[in-house]
């Protein structure tokens, strides 16, 4: 049980007397830890991180400040690697980030970076997973039921459907949308829609760059863009290579072309058709 003695637990925390808390966890300032919560010898909990009933925080862990996890979701246990054999490898989770009931983040191993990160401002929706390896960016959402297998890389502010399956090794680019229940087993461009059982990419996160703020004009670029490289005719190297001399130097298109051009275990999600605009309202905001 909590030796309230101990100084790496700050005398703000308000920590119920059922959880249990091991020698050298590091609690930071008006933490608050929920009755049966148990919480590992190398977790280190930074200042406002509120962790609800029944949670498990595990192996060398860190969650930024204002964290907050709900009721039996599990950080930090060890990865579902048959080669992992117990090697230090952790988990880091930023600031503001909200992890669901029975959600689960799992730690790093050696076959990668050694470390699972989840950047600040995400939301973990309710029995969502997060391989082991997987590099998550600020303000991406999951929602329920999300299985990203391990060393998935998804950059910031992409809203990933409920029951989406991703393939280990996948990236998906920044400001993307994947459409609920579809399988992703190839990368996905920054701003990009893709839905389907066997994904597809169907077109640009249109209302999502809209919400973002992102100017008429910068969103016209990237429509430009996206028929170069998908919707004319004649081989994708050949269209890339117009793309390059065409919209090289606009700082969303480097992106765009940047990502295509960086070498990748899963290689390009293919186009298909366009999303309608009944599937758009429906699926895809």
């Amino acid at each position: 049980m909590l030796d309230t003695q101990t100084p790496l637990i700050h005398p703000s925390a308000v920590i119920a007397p059922e959880a249990v808390i091991a020698e050298g966890a590091r609690i930071g300032p008006n933490c608050r830890i929920g009755p049966w919560t148990i919480v590992g010898k190398d977790v280190v909990l930074e200042e406002g991180v509120v962790l609800g009933a029944h949670v498990v925080i595990d192996g060398i862990t860190r969650l930024g400040a204002g964290v907050q996890v709900f009721s039996f979701a599990t950080i930090g246990l060890p990865p579902q690697d048959i080669k992992y054999k117990g090697e230090p490898t952790r988990v880091e989770i930023g600031p503001r980030t909200v992890v669901r009931d029975h959600a689960s983040v799992h730690r790093g191993s050696v076959g990668g970076e050694g470390v699972t990160r989840v950047g600040s401002d995400c939301l973990l929706m309710a029995v969502s997973h997060v391989g082991h390896d997987c590099q998550l960016g600020n303000g991406v959402m999951l929602a329920n039921n999300v299985m990203l297998g391990g060393h998935v890389a998804i950059g910031d502010t992409t809203f990933v459907g409920g029951g989406v399956a991703v393939h280990q090794f996948t990236r998906i680019g920044r400001q993307a949308i994947i459409g609920g229940m579809s399988g992703v087993a190839r990368d996905v461009i920054p701003f990009g829609a893709a839905f389907g059982p066997h994904a597809r990419l169907r077109g640009l996160n249109i209302i999502g760059l809209k919400r973002r703020g992102f100017p008429r004009e910068q969103i016209h670029g990237l429509r430009a863009l996206f028929r170069a490289l998908y919707r004319e005719p004649g081989a994708f190297n050949q269209r890339l290579a117009a793309a390059e001399e065409r919209f090289r130097g606009d700082p969303l298109a480097d992106e765009i072309l940047d990502f295509v051009q960086t070498p990748s275990r899963r290689g390009l999600l293919p186009a298909g058709r366009s999303v309608g605009a009944d599937e758009a309202k429906e699926g895809l905001d």
